[in-house]
C-alpha cells in the first residue's frame, strides 16, 4: 500500500509528471509551492510512486526570482512540471501582493535538459492570474492556462480559466485569450490543469478555498477551448463535511499515468492536530477549531476510468484516503537520511532553507571557520528583506531538534540561537543575547504571536563558551531547552501550543479582506541578528532533526 502523505510537511499545490527512465525504469517527480522560501520550486523524486525523496530545486538564481521584499505567504505558488519534447518544462508564479482587492502576480517558463538542470532564464508569460500550467497537445502545440483574477467592486475575484497558446520558437504566448470554465457553485475555480485521454480534454481545477472546503473538481470537453461539462456529482476529490483518515483540506491536484495504464492524483491535504479519527465528531462543516501546524501536505489517490469515460477515486466515493492501493511496480526504497548535519560539507543540506534571498557568502559561510556554519547578523525575524535565518520544514507531529552555538554579543540588539518560525509575525526564538540593562550575556525566550512579542521566561544568565539548544515538539506543544558543559538539559519557558504555528492561526479578516493569510508550514532553523548593523557572527556546530514516535 501507499502510505498519505507520501510528502509530510509543507509540500503544497503537488505538480506530478512521468519520465521514461533509459533504463526501462520509469521516473516521477512532483514540484510542489516554496511560497517566500529559498531556493524556489521544490522537486521530489520516486520510482515507485510509493517512496519519495527530496531530489532538487528548479529555481535556484536571483535571476529567475527575486523575493526581496515580498509579505508572508506570497513568491512561489502552484509550479507546473511537465516532460514533452525531450526536456522539462517548468511554470510558476510569482506572487508580490495578496492583501486586500488586488494580487500582483506574474508567470514564468523554465526549461531544463534534464531535472538536474542548468534550468534556463525566464521566459515572461502573463500576469492576469495565479496557477498557471502548460499543457502539450498531441500535435505538437503547448497550451498555456491561468486562473483570472479580477478586482472590480461587485465581482467575484476568481474569474474562471483562461486559455492561450504558447509559440515556444517566438517564446510568448499568441492567439485570442479564451475563458474556458467559470467553475461550479463550489467557488474559487483555480488551480487548472489540461490533460487528454480518448479524444476528451480534461480540465482539473481546484475549488472551494484551500481551507476545509477544498475540493478537486473535473470537467471535459471534445474542443480544448470548450465548452467544459463537469464531472456528474463533482467534485472528484474533497474532505469536506466527510469522515475521513484525518485528511482535511484536500484539494488542488494533478494526474499522472504511469506505463502500465494505472492513474494517479497527487493532491494536497492537511493533517489537524486535533482530528481524532475517521468518527470524529467534527463531520458537520464544525472546523474552526482544527490547525495544521505541518501546512499542507502531498497525497496520492489511485484513480479508475468508468465506461463512459469519467473518472473515479478507486473504491467508490470522493473522500481521501491514507492507505491507497500500489502501483505495482517494482520496489524503490531509498536510503535513509542521517538525523544530524555536522556542517563538515562545503555545500548546505538540501533540507535547509532561507527567506526571501539565495545563500550569499555575504551572510552565510561553511568554511571560514571549517566544521561550523556562521551565520552574520542582519534584519530582525520581522523582516521581509535580509534576514539571516537557515531552516528546514517541520514534517512530523513529534520530533526534536537540537544545535550547538558559539555566539558572544557584544550588546542586546545582537541575537543568535534556534527559532521555531511560520512567518515574521508568528514564531518563537530561543537567542542568546545581553541584558539591556545589565549587560550580562543571557538566554532569551521571546514569543511572537501575530506580531506582538512576548517573553514567557525569565532570561537566564549563561557561563561562558558554547549553549547548547533544543526543541521538543509533542503534537499539539512544544518545549524549548537548554544545556551547557554537558549538563542536563532543563527547560525554558512553558510548554507553547503548536497550534500557534499554523495556516489557521495565521490566517484572520477583518471584515471583507483578509489582514494575513498563511499557506505554509512551520520550520524549525538558525537565525542570527544584528539590529545595530555591525553583522556579528554566530557559529553553530550542527544541526539535528530527529523523527520520534
Amino acid at each position: 500500500m501507499i502510505t498519505n502523505p507520501i510528502l509530510p510537511g509543507f509540500h503544497a499545490d503537488p505538480s506530478i509528471c512521468r519520465v521514461p527512465g533509459a533504463d526501462g525504469v520509469d521516473d516521477y517527480y512532483i514540484a510542489t509551492s516554496t511560497f517566500e522560501w529559498w531556493p524556489g520550486v521544490r522537486i521530489h523524486h520516486s520510482r515507485d510512486l510509493k517512496h519519495w525523496r527530496h531530489h532538487s530545486y528548479a529555481v535556484t538564481r536571483k535571476s529567475q526570482l527575486d523575493l526581496i521584499g515580498h509579505p508572508d505567504s506570497s513568491g512561489v505558488w502552484a509550479p507546473c512540471l511537465s516532460y514533452a519534447g525531450g526536456q522539462f518544462w517548468l511554470i510558476y508564479s510569482d506572487v508580490r501582493s495578496l492583501y486586500g482587492a488586488h494580487k500582483d502576480v506574474h508567470n514564468y517558463l523554465i526549461t531544463a535538459p534534464n531535472i538536474d538542470g542548468p534550468w534556463s532564464e525566464p521566459i515572461y508569460m502573463n500576469s492576469s492570474g495565479f496557477d498557471p500550467s502548460l499543457f502539450h497537445d498531441d500535435d505538437g502545440r503547448h497550451w498555456f492556462v491561468n486562473q483570472q483574477w479580477i478586482h472590480q467592486p461587485g465581482k467575484h475575484n476568481f474569474n474562471g480559466i483562461l486559455l492561450q497558446e504558447y509559440d515556444h520558437d517566438a517564446r510568448r504566448l499568441v492567439g485570442p485569450v479564451k475563458n474556458i470554465y467559470a467553475g461550479t457553485p463550489l467557488g474559487v475555480v483555480e488551480g487548472p490543469h489540461l490533460y487528454r485521454r480518448n479524444g476528451w480534454y480534461y480540465l482539473l481545477t481546484a475549488e472551494g478555498g484551500t481551507f476545509y472546503e477544498h475540493a478537486v473538481t473535473l470537467a471535459r470537453s471534445r474542443n480544448i477551448d470548450g465548452p467544459y461539462e463537469t464531472l456528474p456529482g463533482n467534485p472528484l476529490l474533497t474532505a469536506w463535511q466527510q469522515p475521513t483518515d484525518g485528511l482535511q483540506r484536500s484539494g488542488h491536484a494533478s494526474l499522472v499515468q504511469t506505463a502500465r495504464g494505472d492513474w494517479y492524483l497527487a493532491h494536497l491535504a492537511g493533517r489537524p492536530l486535533e482530528w481524532s479519527g475517521p468518527h470524529t465528531d467534527r463531520q458537520n462543516g464544525v472546523y474552526q477549531h482544527l490547525h495544521c501546524p505541518l501546512g499542507r501536505e502531498t497525497s496520492l489517490q489511485r484513480i479508475v476510468w468508468r465506461a463512459d469515460d469519467w473518472p473515479e477515486i478507486d473504491g467508490g466515493g470522493n473522500a481521501p484516503r491514507l492507505h491507497v492501493a500500489d502501483s505495482g511496480l517494482p520496489e524503490h526504497p531509498f536510503p535513509p537520511e542521517p538525523a544530524r548535519d555536522d556542517f563538515d560539507s562545503p555545500t548546505l543540506n538540501p533540507h535547509l532553507n532561507s527567506l526571501r534571498v539565495p545563500f550569499d557568502e555575504r551572510w552565510i559561510s561553511l568554511t571560514e571557520r571549517p566544521g561550523w556554519l556562521r551565520l552574520k547578523g542582519r534584519e530582525s525575524l520581522m523582516s521581509t528583506f535580509d534576514q539571516s535565518l537557515v531552516a528546514r520544514r517541520q514534517q512530523h507531529f513529534n520530533c526534536r531538534v537540537e544545535t550547538r552555538v558559539d555566539f558572544e554579543p557584544e550588546h542586546f540588539q545582537q541575537m543568535a540561537g534556534l527559532v521555531a518560525y511560520y512567518n515574521t509575525n508568528n514564531h518563537a526564538y530561543l537567542h542568546v543575547s545581553r541584558d539591556v540593562d545589565s549587560g550580562l550575556r543571557v538566554l532569551r525566550l521571546t514569543v511572537n504571536r501575530r506580531g506582538a512579542l512576548t517573553e514567557p521566561a525569565t532570561p537566564v544568565e549563561l557561563a561562558d563558551g558554547p549553549v547548547e539548544l533544543a526543541v521538543q515538539f509533542r503534537h499539539d506543544h512544544y518545549q524549548f531547552q537548554w544545556r551547557q558543559g554537558g549538563a542536563a538539559w532543563q527547560d525554558v519557558g512553558p510548554q507553547l501550543d503548536t497550534a500557534m504555528l499554523s495556516d489557521e492561526y495565521v490566517t484572520h479578516f477583518e471584515g471583507e479582506f483578509a489582514r494575513s493569510f498563511g499557506f505554509t508550514g512551520n520550520f524549525i532553523g538558525l537565525a542570527c541578528q544584528d539590529l545595530s548593523g555591525t553583522r556579528r557572527a554566530a557559529d553553530f556546530d550542527h544541526f539535528s532533526y530527529e523523527a520520534q514516535a
